[in-house]
């Protein structure tokens, strides 16, 4: 299982988002305070639609809070100011993947005092970021194939739901 820890998120839709992901790969969820929105934000709730109920979701006053109660995890942060791409290091079981807010990010004392444990997205130098909710989808997803997919569902099954001719 890995954790997924979104710094001051400011989006309701990409927070939603970020729930579903969360619930559909079983990993918890930490959102540190202030958020940009209510938890019952039309937008926070459509997006996340019922996965809510089911998914690891705690908001936390500080990143200090986490980082005190899992002294001993491994963390990675998510930057676009890395050296390393998400694919170049582990993932072990228990890590924290650490995202900023959407404005502008991580702090620069964080990545300064974590640069080494920071991982990048490789994209066009003519990008500045990529969606919040898309780059934790994109490192969740790689983490979770480092993992083998542990205790995820590893096979389809057709529905019997009606052909689109």
């Amino acid at each position: 299982m890995i954790n997924i820890v979104l710094v001051e998120p400011e989006i309701p839709q990409n927070a939603g988002n970020i729930v579903r992901t969360c619930a559909a790969i079983e990993a918890n969820l930490y959102m540190v305070k202030p958020l940009g929105f209510i938890l019952d934000d039309k937008h926070f709730k459509r997006a996340g639609m019922d996965y809510r109920d089911f998914a690891n979701v705690q908001v936390v006053d500080s990143f200090k809070e986490i980082l005190d109660n899992n002294k001993n995890a491994t963390f990675y942060y998510a930057s676009t100011k890395s050296k390393h791409t998400h694919t170049e290091v582990n993932y072990p079981d228990g890590c924290f993947i650490v995202f900023g807010k959407e404005s502008y990010g991580l702090s620069e004392t964080i990545l300064k005092n974590n640069y080494d444990n920071c991982v990048r997205i490789p994209m066009s130098a003519k990008a500045r970021s990529l969606n919040l909710s898309n780059s934790v989808a994109i490192i969740a997803y790689e983490a979770m194939r480092q993992q083998n997919f542990a205790g995820l569902k590893n096979d389809g099954e057709l529905t019997g739901r009606p052909e689109n001719d």
